[in-house]
C-alpha cells in the first residue's frame, strides 16, 4: 500500500520518522530471533544432545527408536550410568559397570565380577565374554576409559568386542528417555 502524498514539510518529515522506526523495529526484531537461535544452538550442542537410539544394546531400560536426551557437561561417571558414546558405527549407548583401574572378569557362567565383587542388579540377562576372545580376562580398564555393557548382554556390542571406551569418546550421560510410543 502506497503512503499518502504529504501535502505539508510536517507531514513528509512524519512519513519519514515513522518509515525508520518500522525498519528499526524490524531489525531489532531479527537481531533477537538472530539471538535466540544463537542461544538455542549453544544449548544443544553443548549442554545437551538429543538424539534417536538405534539398536537393541540396551534392551529393555532403552529400546530402538527412543530419543534420548544427553547432558554433555558431566564431568565424572560413576557405575551404572548410562551414557552415550561415539564408535566408528556411530553413537551407541551403555551402562557403565567400570572405571579406571577397575579388574572385569567375564567367565562363560555368564558371571560379571568387578574388583573381586560379582555383579547382581536388575539385568536380566546373563554376561558371558565375547566369542571372538579380544580381551583377556581379568581385564583392567585402562586410565581415562570405562568398560561400558549394554543391558541386553546376549546380543549387546560393547566393551566386550570394542574394550574399553576412552572418556575423548563419551558424549555424555543420559538423562532422560522419550518412549517413541508417546511421541
Amino acid at each position: 500500500m502506497a503512503a499518502k502524498k504529504p501535502r505539508t514539510l510536517e507531514e513528509a518529515i512524519k512519513q519519514r520518522r515513522d518509515r525508520l522506526a518500522a525498519q528499526a523495529d524490524n531489525r531489532s526484531l531479527l537481531v533477537r530471533v538472530v539471538l535466540l537461535a544463537a542461544v538455542c544452538w549453544g544449548f544443544f550442542h553443548f549442554l545437551f544432545m538429543i538424539t534417536q537410539v538405534k539398536g537393541m544394546d540396551m534392551f529393555p531400560a532403552v529400546k530402538d527408536g527412543d530419543l534420548a536426551i544427553v547432558f554433555r557437561m558431566q564431568q565424572e561417571y560413576a557405575k551404572n550410568d548410562v551414557i552415550a558414546y561415539r564408535t566408528d558405527t556411530g553413537t551407541k549407548f551403555g551402562r557403565i559397570v567400570a572405571r579406571a583401574t577397575d579388574v572385569v572378569t567375564i567367565d562363560g557362567t555368564g558371571s560379571l565380577t568387578v574388583n573381586g565383587t560379582t555383579q547382581t542388579g536388575e539385568i536380566l540377562y546373563p554376561t558371558y565374554p565375547d566369542e571372538d576372545g579380544s580381551l583377556t580376562y581379568p581385564y583392567t580398564v585402562p586410565e581415562n576409559s570405562v568398560f561400558v555393557l549394554g543391558d541386553y548382554r546376549t546380543r549387546a556390542t560393547d566393551s566386550r568386542l570394542l574394550g574399553a571406551v576412552s572418556l575423548d569418546q563419551v558424549e555424555g550421560k543420559v538423562i532422560t528417555i522419550l518412549r517413541r510410543r508417546g511421541l
